[in-house]
């Protein structure tokens, strides 16, 4: 299974990962498959908790967790939501894409997804990224895909590459010596609503 974790004390908060995954998979304007959430003292962006000296804000960046057990995938009613066996990565069909919206429903990770309400607008006037990466198409999900069109070529997910705090490790959890088994063997972790029994692929370090 293909994991994706995150060392949260190195993250700074810099949202290069969310730019180099939009530009990667030439998203359209206002949607975003990467979101940095503050933990700090406000709701607003980079909003310390705390008073001086004793200031402090922490980062956690969350996209698709790409679940074991992943509830959008039971709720999808024509098979557009599914999860590749051999990866683990769940997945998205445009082309069956009904735009129901019941995999936006059943996921407990609120913003994660993001709906394609008119036809795509993009800044410029010639597509970015990769060759392969997905076709955005009005009135269907969409969601991070773990930069599938790297991953199948034995690559990277592009926010794993472009971190320049090296906060991110890519690798097969079921192999015992991949650098994300190490770390995760080693140190403490946290995953996000374990409660709610989804099982999500995505680790934080704590």
């Amino acid at each position: 299974m293909r994991t994706k974790l995150t060392h949260t004390e190195r993250c700074i908060g810099c949202h290069t990962c969310a730019v180099a995954c939009k530009i990667e998979n030439n998203l359209p304007n206002e949607i975003w498959w990467n979101r940095i959430l503050t933990d700090g003292g406000s709701n607003e962006m980079d909003i310390p908790k705390g008073s001086f000296p004793d200031n402090s804000i922490d980062y956690l960046p969350v996209n698709c967790q790409h679940c074991e057990n992943p509830a959008c995938v039971k709720v999808c009613p024509v098979g557009a939501t599914y999860k590749d066996e051999a990866t683990g990565i769940v997945r998205q069909d445009y082309d069956k894409c009904i735009g129901c919206r019941m995999c936006m429903a059943a996921c407990p990770y609120t913003g994660v997804r993001s709906f394609n309400w008119q036809e795509p607008e993009y800044m410029l006037d010639y597509t970015l990224g990769a060759k392969d990466s997905p076709a955005h198409q009005r009135h269907t999900v969409e969601k991070c895909t773990m930069c599938w069109h790297r991953v199948a070529s034995d690559g990277e997910p592009e926010c794993v590459k472009a971190c320049p705090g090296r906060a991110r490790i890519w690798g097969d959890l079921d192999d015992p010596e991949s650098d994300v088994s190490k770390a995760i063997a080693s140190r403490q972790y946290k995953q996000l609503l374990p409660e709610e029994g989804t099982k999500p692929s995505v680790y934080y370090l704590v």
